[in-house]
């Protein structure tokens, strides 16, 4: 998770033309904690420019973070998440959401759970 991250925005940062204010961004703070006992880890850092990330969990179990940056109109973008045996599941204003479920579809669900010994 973090190597993929951290290279993604890298890879922004590079594909920006030198005289952006990004090209020219610091890191400001970076911690990195690995447990071997337990396998449980920490990482953040934030950058001068407004990016920032953090994450913690057990490798291979689950993790939680979240990460932020700004786009070039100068819009905050927020990020949290989770991923476990659920899966990933991410949370933010800026992504899409899907169109409600159609009333007659949530009858017919309903319709299915109260009569189960009718489903073929």
């Amino acid at each position: 998770h973090v190597v993929v991250l951290v290279l993604s925005l890298a890879g922004v940062l590079e594909a920006r033309p030198s005289d952006s204010p990004d090209a020219h961004a610091e890191i400001r703070s970076f911690v990195n904690e690995l447990k071997q006992e337990d396998g449980s880890y920490n990482y953040q850092f934030e950058t001068s420019n407004g990016i920032a990330q953090q994450e913690q969990g057990v490798g291979g179990y689950y993790a939680s973070g979240s990460s932020q940056y700004y786009t070039p109109e100068g819009q905050l973008i927020q990020l949290t998440y989770t991923a476990d045996e659920n899966g990933f599941q991410p949370q933010g204003e800026h992504l899409p959401t899907p169109p409600p479920i159609p009333e007659a579809i949530l009858k017919s669900l309903e319709w299915n759970r109260n009569h189960p010994e009718e489903e073929t």
